[in-house]
């Protein structure tokens, strides 16, 4: 039986070990928290540092395949495995220009994909020198995830609120949609896609609040977004999952925000919606074995649950059962004992024919189903 393993252990790991029950493979999971979201399903865990180079060389050299479910893991380490003859996916190559923002930007750059203007700063006293580029957004090189480690600086008086290290400061797009394009690649570099979601981030939190699959994106916006995603995927050479987030204008160009080497909260839907859900296809794409069909089987919309303000401590969940109550309702929960404000708890996807019906049972849940801890703060 081949020997997998994932690098992190969070809510991605866990539904990747839910999806791995199907088939026949033995998995191993390394985390630093024993208590993380996955660790109880897979069938080895190993407590280990994912950004130490010796924890995950000694980790990974007596597996077959590894891969990941979060960037942040010691590249070095990837390297020597995959020298050694262990497949690692998605390769180092891609993974060290992924991870980091100044990297991705020249790759962008170098390929002639569409990407917004951006300038590279070092440090916040270069970051001063460029009020003539605002309004922007700053992005840490490295170490952001999930809405940390970015910026907007609109005007020269949030300008102090940037990052005092190495960044990018990308032009501000007049956006008219937020749009994610999911691809698979196996070994011999055939491709599937999933159809583009339209996504509708927090303001607060900068991360992901909801989303509705199918896109609703005029036809020419809609192809163009596939065939830009799947041209920068390409030119990456590597195996593996990816999530392409993109802009449109509105004057209908397109441009690629960023892409996530892995799978992604705007793939969550396609357990429940799509034929052959992103974590089945990503143990397609480990395994070696066909590509799964793409095609949604009812048009979607996925919200993620995330902790109230004003509460942290272990998690109560508001609203459940009535949720649970609910026709063509799909709750997912990741497991975590402790909740704080805007942390990820899990999400809901929601099946429908009709938009109105799922723009409804959105607002509905997001009102409904709270997720609060036992202390106030």
């Amino acid at each position: 039986m081949i020997k997998a393993g994932i690098l992190g252990g969070g809510q991605l790991g866990r539904m990747l070990l839910q999806a791995a029950a199907n088939y026949p493979v033995e998995t191993y999971v390394m985390e630093n928290d024993p208590n993380c979201p996955a660790a109880h399903l897979c069938q080895h865990f190993v407590c280990g540092d994912i950004r130490n180079e010796s924890d995950v060389y000694a980790f990974g050299r007596n597996l077959d395949v590894i891969s990941i479910e979060i960037e942040q893991v010691n590249v070095g380490a990837l390297e020597r495995l995959e020298a050694e003859g262990v497949r690692v996916v998605p390769s180092p190559a891609a993974l060290k220009i992924i991870r980091n923002k100044i990297f991705q930007k020249e790759f962008y750059q170098s390929n002639d994909i569409p990407s917004s203007p951006y300038i590279i700063t070092q440090n916040l006293g270069e970051l001063r020198q460029q009020a003539d580029f605002l309004p922007a957004v700053h992005k840490l090189a490295t170490g952001g995830y999930d809405g940390r480690g970015v910026q907007l600086i609109p005007k020269q008086e949030d300008i102090e609120k940037g990052f005092d290290a190495p960044a990018v400061l990308e032009k501000m797009v007049k956006v008219d949609k937020e749009i994610s394009v999911i691809i698979a690649v196996d070994e011999k570099g055939q491709t599937a896609v999933y159809p583009p979601v339209d996504m509708v981030f927090d303001p607060q939190l900068n991360q992901l609040s909801h989303q509705l699959s199918p896109a609703d994106l005029p036809e020419k916006v809609f192809w163009k977004a596939d065939a830009i995603a799947l041209n920068a995927v390409r030119k990456l050479k590597s195996p593996g999952l990816f999530a392409v987030e993109l802009f449109s204008d509105d004057k209908g160009q397109v441009f690629v925000n960023e892409i996530a080497p892995r799978v992604h909260n705007s793939g969550h839907h396609s357990i429940e919606a799509s034929y052959c859900s992103q974590f089945d296809m990503f143990w397609r794409i480990l395994l070696q074995y066909p590509l799964g069909n793409t095609a949604n089987r009812m048009p979607s919309a996925l919200l993620n649950i995330v902790g109230a303000p004003g509460y942290s401590g272990e998690a109560v969940y508001r609203g459940l059962e009535e949720v649970l109550a609910m026709d063509n309702v799909f709750v997912h929960i990741y497991g975590k004992k402790e909740t704080r404000p805007g942390r990820k708890m899990g999400h809901v996807c929601i099946l429908s024919p009709e938009k109105q019906e799922l723009l409804h049972k959105i607002n509905k849940i997001k009102h409904l189903f709270v997720v609060e801890g036992k202390e106030k703060i």
